[in-house]
């Protein structure tokens, strides 16, 4: 098609403009799968908000059906998104597709996405179904959720859009594959994905299976029926497989910022955009992304996560602007082109930056929180202006990392069972790492000491002896300095796990040692939280 007009109606493209791909965000759902990156209620309200700003067309808010606390997140992230559509992801089930449809019924732009596996792998040993039973489950789930645009949709006033989705679609015999795309059509779906499930396949293998679905659509007559895809990246070819798809005809594609998500993650959002941007000669598709918001964006998810983005990572990487090499600095100098294939400022990044300091009040505070996408309360304000001010107090220069990091470790946290009172340390070259910690557990305090082999070491040691948590295994530690500088804050972000659970926790101190416990404290508040989650809920209500 030359012409496609967005949800909203606000933007149509010209036959010759861009053809217009639309972008389907799952970070929220498929990108919390992420071990370890569950998210709160509040975590997930700030990341929707933040991509609506950034221009999504579709939210994935998560799968309603897994619990009454999912179904009550993405009803309230319905609530609050108004500019893009808000999917709720549904198996055929009858039950999964009422639950979706309970979450999202007060939706502005609802979307019900409907899934079932069709390869001969996941039917046989998953499902435990034969084909033709797969193609009548098909037929059942997208005629329900289909029927939400009658009588009922029509008194909310929210008519649903049908997504269908055909789990392992790349390990599909193709032929069945066609068959369940054409009965999803025959029975209301409007956009059909095609997920490379596992990360399997190769991008000319998708263009030829994204070519024969775009056949059984022309076939179908229906015209307003568009291809998605959903690609992993476990051999590293989830953007490149999406770009080919897009390039075969796809018009919507299901990504993550900072492309999390399950085993090596989904295809990146930040790469899919700009690749489109840069190369829309080649291409002839752009979105509707303000791309100057990619790096705030992708900050926040790493922030929320507690999954650190790789240095050189495409886009968003701390090194993904950076030039160290003589010659590469020669030609910059130049010309920036030289080296550059697109602009920082394209994505958000500028190399002049508001410094504050000891003297900054209030209103440049507010202002400043406010361009990095942070709309406190007056408590919240209160509580961070106050830790501002004792950190200024301490250090020269406070830049937009310290204050992300003051955000975080101050308002946006899990439920607190854990909070840290006091750490005291030693180490030297004579003297053997010793640390001792008081911690607040459910309003008591408890103190312990302990050895170890180093400082930090030492200091996780007291801990899991005050907090009773012997068990817990450090995964992952990493440390990184906020800023420039002798006087930088460091940031400590560490992954621990016992029992199958891997929780995350970050914690910023000048001192290296206070701000691992400080993380390893946040890491014990987020292994309550997701212990809590795991507990029995009532059943969503058909």
């Amino acid at each position: 098609m030359d012409t496609e007009s967005h949800s909203s109606g606000a933007t149509k493209v010209s036959p010759r403009s861009p053809q217009l791909v639309r972008i389907f965000d799952t970070t929220l759902r498929d990108g919390e799968q992420s071990p370890g990156a569950t998210m709160t209620l509040d975590e997930k309200l700030r990341i929707a908000r933040k991509l609506e700003a950034l221009g999504v067309d579709v939210i994935e808010a998560g799968f309603p059906a897994a619990s009454q606390g999912e179904l009550e997140s993405v009803r309230e992230i319905a609530s609050v998104v108004s500019e893009c559509e808000v999917a709720g992801l549904c198996r055929t089930r009858e039950q999964d597709i009422e639950a979706s449809w309970q979450a999202l019924s007060a939706a502005k732009k609802p979307r019900l996405h409907v899934f079932i596996a069709t390869s001969k792998l996941h039917m046989e040993h998953k499902l435990k179904l034969t084909p033709v039973q797969v193609l009548e489950e098909v037929r059942r789930g997208v005629k329900h959720c289909a029927s939400f645009a009658g009588s009922r949709a029509a008194a909310s006033g929210s008519a649903p859009s049908v997504e269908f989705s055909a789990e392992d679609a790349t390990r599909t015999e193709l032929g069945f594959l066609k068959e369940v795309f054409a009965c999803a059509i025959e029975n209301g779906a409007k956009v059909l994905n095609i997920p490379d499930t596992v990360g399997y396949t190769m991008p000319n293998e998708y263009t030829h299976i994204v070519s024969e679905i775009l056949g059984v659509v022309k076939a179908s007559g229906k015209t307003d029926v568009i291809i998605s895809t959903h690609c992993h990246n476990d051999l590293g070819l989830a953007v490149a497989n999406s770009i080919a798809a897009i390039m075969a005809g796809a018009r919507q594609v299901e990504c993550c910022v900072n492309g999390i998500g399950e085993r090596a993650g989904n295809a990146a959002l930040e790469e899919i955009v700009m690749a489109l941007k840069v190369r829309k000669d080649l291409i002839g598709c752009d979105t509707r992304i303000n791309t100057r918001e990619l790096m705030n964006v992708s900050k926040l998810v790493s922030q929320v996560t507690g999954l650190a983005v790789a240095a050189s990572k495409p886009i968003v990487g701390r090194n993904a602007f950076a030039h160290e090499s003589g010659i590469h600095q020669h030609g910059m100098l130049r010309d920036r082109r030289t080296y550059e294939i697109m602009v920082p400022e394209e994505i958000g990044l500028t190399e002049s930056r508001m410094v504050l300091g000891k003297h900054s009040g209030r209103a440049a505070l507010t202002n400043r929180l406010n361009e990095l996408g942070y709309r406190l309360s007056g408590a919240q304000l209160e509580q961070v202006f106050e830790r501002f001010k004792r950190l200024a107090d301490r250090k020269k220069s406070i830049y937009d990392e310290d204050l992300t990091a003051l955000v975080a470790d101050d308002v946006f946290s899990v439920p607190v069972r854990f909070e840290l009172v006091s750490v005291e340390s030693r180490s030297g070259t004579q003297i053997a790492p010793w640390a001792r910690v008081t911690v607040r557990i459910d309003g008591e305090e408890h103190t312990a000491e302990a050895g170890g082999n180093g400082p930090v070491n030492a200091v996780v040691q007291a801990l899991k002896e005050c907090t009773g948590t012997r068990e817990v295994h450090m995964d992952e530690y990493h440390i990184d300095a906020l800023s420039g500088g002798s006087d930088a804050q460091g940031k400590v972000a560490i992954a621990i796990s016992a029992d199958g659970i891997v929780s995350r926790g970050q914690g910023t101190d000048m001192d290296v040692v206070i701000a691992s416990a400080k993380a390893f404290v946040a890491a014990l508040n987020h292994r309550a939280y997701q212990l809590e989650l795991t507990k029995p809920q009532p059943a969503a209500n058909a």
